[in-house]
């Protein structure tokens, strides 16, 4: 008969993990007063690791026999939890299980970096997407994170502009970007690529002549030096020919010549052979939701409404289209379903944050409304600091007749009124504000739109007069990766 005993085994090397007196190797994590030595066998480094394995080889021992490992740029936290040996995802946040994970792929604690990234990938993907790009940067940084490598581009290839359009895109690893580019289902015309990438090379190489008609020959092999890895994912047999003139051409000596002779020929004989070879067009993903479904997250506003408030939030000069918002507009309260008294709007909202709120004015088109950054709190009685909010007015309900006043006093940016059965939501003191002496806003002609302006940038409406509303709706926005 075998009697094996496995789990006393795992227990006995567990203490050896902490034993204090026979320990041959020194691990000093951290740094300044938040630095902490750790102290363990080099037996079992070795084996519970590729990289200890190797420090292992190339460190000499001291006076005392010991080797120490110096490690001063990782957290004593994360570091204690790897070398424990004990991970408990249930209580931990997730910024730390993220930490850890990048740290565990650094010292190749292999299997438990693979279980961190599957167990963020499908239990913590909406924290994944509130900090997509935080998450894209840092995981090329290591290019070994493939599963949460086609997690993010599954997202980007039906939202570019997450990457494309963001302040960091041109500090996006060679990687992040050519695996984007691989991919058929990139949802973007080949013409805007080719504008990226030619955005992307050059920032890498920030001695380049601001005129393009100043480059040397010189500075076209840099550039093309730089985009070789990128230049052969282009579609370029894709691109319409006057795209091909005034985008490819300025820049051809960047590209094999081969290329350009093949790309001239095909526009001007199509069905004749070319050498180079033609990848072929970018898949057109068909939309995940109908038409008619989207129309009816509001009875207020609609897609390009929500656009246009989308890119006050990210302050653009320019208006998202419905097609790359990258908000979604989730209600939260309705006055002609859930009811318009004041004690219900701080009901239902409170707890909530990034709130967009919007009201259709009695007898005619015109929508009114507000962002508000802060979380709505019914048992706040006091002036709320942001620099972030604003309000707006879309006259006849047309995008083209919008007015956006931003905060211009932040301390006085909203007002949590101590008589919550008589106001509701209150932009400055009076510059927006929702309030009835009935308890019903809808009854109440003491709507008030006051005009005074004297915590908003300018005004939202013509007029200073009191208004009524027909309906009204609160959302909250929120990031769609």
């Amino acid at each position: 008969m075998t009697f094996k005993f496995l789990d006393k085994l795992s227990q006995d090397f567990s203490e050896l993990l902490n034993d204090k007196e026979e320990y041959n190797v020194i691990i000093e994590v951290g740094q300044d007063e938040n630095k902490k030595n750790f102290t363990a066998h080099s037996a079992i480094l070795r084996y519970r690791s590729p990289y200890f394995r190797k420090e292992l080889t190339n460190t000499v021992p001291n006076d005392d026999n010991n080797k120490i490992i110096i490690k001063p740029f990782v957290s004593v936290q994360i570091f204690e939890l790897i070398f424990n040996g004990i991970i408990d995802t249930e209580n931990m946040d997730t910024r730390t299980m993220y930490d850890l994970m990048i740290l565990a792929n650094e010292l190749e604690f292999e299997e438990l970096s693979e279980k961190l990234e599957n167990h963020l990938i499908e239990s913590k993907a909406s924290w994944l997407k509130t900090h997509f790009t935080f998450v894209y940067h840092s995981i090329f940084k290591y290019n070994k994170f493939k599963n949460l490598e086609k997690f993010c581009n599954d997202i980007i290839i039906k939202h570019p502009s997450i990457i494309f359009e963001s302040a960091e895109f041109t500090s996006l690893h060679e990687s992040a970007l050519t695996s984007i580019l691989k991919r058929d289902d990139l949802q973007m015309k080949e013409s805007e690529i080719w504008d990226y990438l030619i955005k992307w090379g050059t920032a890498q190489n920030p001695t380049l002549p601001k005129k393009l008609e100043e480059w040397s020959d010189e500075n076209f092999n840099a550039l093309k030096t730089t985009l070789q890895q990128c230049l052969p994912l282009v579609r370029y047999f894709h691109i319409s020919n006057s795209d091909v003139m005034d985008k490819i051409k300025p820049y051809k000596k960047i590209l094999d010549e081969q290329v350009w002779n093949d790309l001239n020929q095909h526009f001007i004989l199509s069905d004749q052979p070319v050498e180079s070879i033609i990848l072929p067009p970018r898949l057109v993903l068909k939309q995940e939701l109908p038409e008619k479904v989207n129309e009816l997250f509001s009875i207020i506003i609609n897609e390009e409404h929500a656009s246009m408030i989308s890119s006050w939030i990210d302050n653009r000069p320019t208006s998202y289209s419905s097609r790359n918002n990258p908000y979604e507009f989730q209600l939260i309260l309705r006055g002609s379903k859930d009811g318009f008294a004041p004690r219900t709007f701080w009901d239902i909202c409170d707890g909530h944050a990034n709130t967009i709120l919007v009201a259709k004015v009695e007898r005619t088109n015109e929508i009114i409304g507000g962002y508000n950054p802060l979380t709505w709190d019914k048992t706040k009685t006091e002036w709320l600091k942001t620099n972030k909010s604003f309000i707006f007015s879309f006259k006849d309900g047309n995008i083209q007749n919008s007015i956006l006043s931003r905060v211009q006093n932040e301390n006085q940016a909203l007002w949590y009124s101590p008589v919550k059965d008589c106001y509701g939501p209150m932009f400055g003191y009076g510059d927006f504000k929702l309030r009835s002496n009935v308890s019903d806003f809808t009854q109440d002609k003491k709507n008030r739109c006051e005009s005074t302006f004297q915590r908003y940038e300018r005004h939202i409406r013509t007029t200073n007069d009191e208004f009524s509303i027909t309906d009204y709706e609160v959302f909250k926005v929120v990031k769609k990766f």
